[in-house]
């Protein structure tokens, strides 16, 4: 090669931290992550989750600690899973004003205010008997319209606790038009709908189920949630939830579904969130634990990726460590 045309050295922007750092593509941002928090009624004590290293069930006390820590870190928002003492096959604790979700959007409110958004998630597999998303038939089957009428319920609850956005989970048709309707109807037009849009039926939501104490008493949620083998779905779904009224669109899990965040963010005009789900937390921790992998590497590597894809917003566990390493 003549001196005419020199031979191009990308190497040369890799020498040094700093230099690396000045042309890095993607970043991390403290207010970009939120913290997955679950919270049981009746515990006088926060709870270890053996499958979830670190995670914990929360006491009311001690989940007000976890978010003033969580936003005096820089975290840019908590989401709220409760667990209630009792269950039925309704799940009439998901709306009850005196039920521990509500109770705890409610402390959170008081002790963050609007530092950090508190996101209520919306399903009925936590408080159910059966374990699944919804009202069943006699077969099982999870009915939709009587499901989309309790989520309704559900969503003013949650907003009257003092929720700054809804996030429905339980991947029924038209939730979303009928949460906006429910919150617009109850006084409640600013709060926002981040929805679940692609949610997969995923085997990563093992340690999860532990956390919430949400797993079905029989059969699955393939009828709801989508295949894992499908991507041209997420983008029908998605704008579904668009056209419904959703702010936010979410894809869950992350990891396995980075081509579906990135089909997504190019599809949209709004935030794109992800959720780094339970199993990918678990797979890493135990990977550490052994001395398999770098912890804190694999961590930010995996969040990278995450953003990369697309993700504006990222759901996990690790969000108040990464926000505190990131300062």
């Amino acid at each position: 090669m003549s001196a005419e045309f020199p031979i191009a050295r990308p190497r040369r922007l890799r020498r040094t931290p700093a230099l690396r750092a000045m042309v890095a593509e993607t970043s991390l941002r403290p207010r970009e992550l939120v913290l997955p928090v679950f919270v049981k009624q009746g515990l006088r004590e926060p709870q270890p989750i053996s499958s979830m290293p670190g995670v914990v069930q929360h006491t009311r006390d001690s989940l007000r600690k976890a978010a003033a820590e969580a936003a005096a870190a820089g975290v840019g928002g908590l989401i709220v899973f409760g667990i209630p003492a009792v269950k039925d096959g309704r799940g009439s604790a998901a709306d009850d004003a005196a039920g521990i979700s509500q109770l705890a959007l409610s402390d959170l409110r008081a002790e963050v205010g609007d530092a950090c958004v508190i996101m209520a998630d919306l399903c009925l597999c936590e408080y159910t008997d059966h374990g699944h998303c919804g009202v069943l038939a006699d077969d099982g089957y999870v009915i939709n319209d009587a499901t989309v009428e309790r989520y309704a319920s559900i969503a003013v609850a949650q907003a009257e606790a003092g929720a700054h956005l809804i996030a429905p989970s339980g991947m029924m048709d038209g939730q979303v038009a009928a949460i906006r309707a429910a919150l617009d109807a109850a006084g409640y037009g600013e709060t926002g709908i981040c929805a679940y849009s692609a949610k997969y039926a995923s085997g990563f939501y093992g340690p999860f189920r532990e956390a919430a104490e949400g797993a079905p008493a029989f059969g699955d949620r393939a009828s709801h949630q989508q295949d894992p083998a499908n991507a041209v779905e997420a983008l029908r779904e998605v704008a579904l939830d668009l056209a419904e009224g959703a702010d936010m669109v979410m894809i869950k899990p992350a990891l396995a579904y980075l081509d579906v965040i990135r089909r997504v963010a190019d599809a949209v005009t709004v935030p794109v969130a992800a959720y780094q789900v339970s199993g990918e937390f678990a797979m890493v921790e135990a990977a550490a634990a052994n001395g398999w992998l770098e912890r804190e590497r694999i961590i930010s590597e995996t969040l990278t990726a995450i953003r990369r894809a697309g993700a504006s917003v990222i759901l996990t566990y690790w969000a108040a460590e990464v926000a505190r390493l990131l300062g």
